[in-house]
């Protein structure tokens, strides 16, 4: 439980900080969203993990491998991008793009 509660914190420093940006016209990638995508991998990581216990409440292998590579995704693309000055207006809305994709895909994906 608190690692699903770690992992919404991620969530909430990336998409809150892109958003933060977004609104202000520079567009540049801030610590909260550097932290949030890094919290987001390892926290999704750890909830992904065989140690769990397994049942009828895990999730399918084929979500957790799409929400892995969405998340590795966003991490390289914050990450690549960190020290610029100016983020290019595509490549971040890619990053809020797919943000909004992982959680979908974690939300509806049954």
């Amino acid at each position: 439980m608190i690692l699903r509660y770690a992992h919404l914190i991620g969530f909430a420093l990336l998409l809150g900080g892109a958003i933060a940006q977004f609104v202000s016209a520079k567009l540049r990638i801030n610590p909260a969203m550097l932290w949030g995508s890094i919290i987001q991998v390892l926290t999704g990581l750890a909830l992904a993990a065989p140690l769990r216990g397994g049942g009828d409440d895990e999730p399918a292998p084929a979500k957790l491998a799409v929400k892995l590579v969405l998340a590795i995704l966003i991490f390289i693309m914050v990450f690549a991008s960190r020290k610029r000055a100016d983020v290019n207006r595509g490549h971040f809305i890619g990053i809020i793009a797919l943000t909004l994709i992982n959680a979908a895909v974690a939300t509806f994906w049954r």
